[in-house]
Order: C-alpha cells, then structure tokens, then sequence
C-alpha cells in the first residue's frame, strides 16, 4: 500500500534513504483516480525496494509548494534527495513501472 506523506512526515521519508516515488493527487480529480489504483499496485510490487507514497496537494501546501506542482497527477521520482524525473497526467502502468526500474539502477 502506498504510504500517505504529509508535510510534517516528508523530511523522514526524504532522508530514509531508498529512491522515492511521490503521486501527488486530489479528490475531486478525475485523471488521479485513474492513476491511484495503478500507484496502489505498484506500491505493493516494489515494496522494500522502493518508497511509494501519495500526497493530497489540498492538504499539504507546503510540498506540493517546494516542488512547483500545477498540474495533477504528477509523479515524482527522487533518487538521492533530488527529482530524477517525473510523470505529469495520466499513464500506463508499465510505464510508470520502467521510471521506476531506472531509479532502482
């Protein structure tokens, strides 16, 4: 299951120390719903080798703040504390999973 991050959990999940994988999502977003049950999947398949989690942009400003986020969904994908690369709208899940295969590498 994916991890809920807020604004005060963030730092600890940053400096965890694994490759980190951000949905950030709304409610009332159409596209969103299409991605969270792949992210959901995803979560589960890459458990222990990577973070998956999702953060609600009405809830946490600050986040969704810091890295310039406009559009939902967006995807981040953070390797070493920064954004390696990321996924604006809604995707496939297998590629969603290639992001991920080359964060692991």
């Amino acid at each position: 299951m994916a991890l809920e991050i807020t604004d005060s959990t963030f730092e600890d999940v940053l400096n965890s120390g694994k490759p980190l994988v951000i949905d950030f999502w709304a409610e009332w977003c159409g596209p969103c719903k299409m991605v969270g049950p792949i992210v959901e999947q995803l979560a589960t398949e890459y458990e222990g080798k990577v973070t998956i989690g999702k953060v609600d942009v009405d809830n946490n400003d600050e986040i969704t703040s810091k890295y310039g986020i406009r559009n939902i969904p967006t995807i981040l994908f953070i390797k070493d504390g920064k954004v390696v690369d990321k996924q604006v709208g809604a995707t496939q899940k297998a590629a969603l999973a290639e992001k991920i295969e080359n964060l692991l590498k």
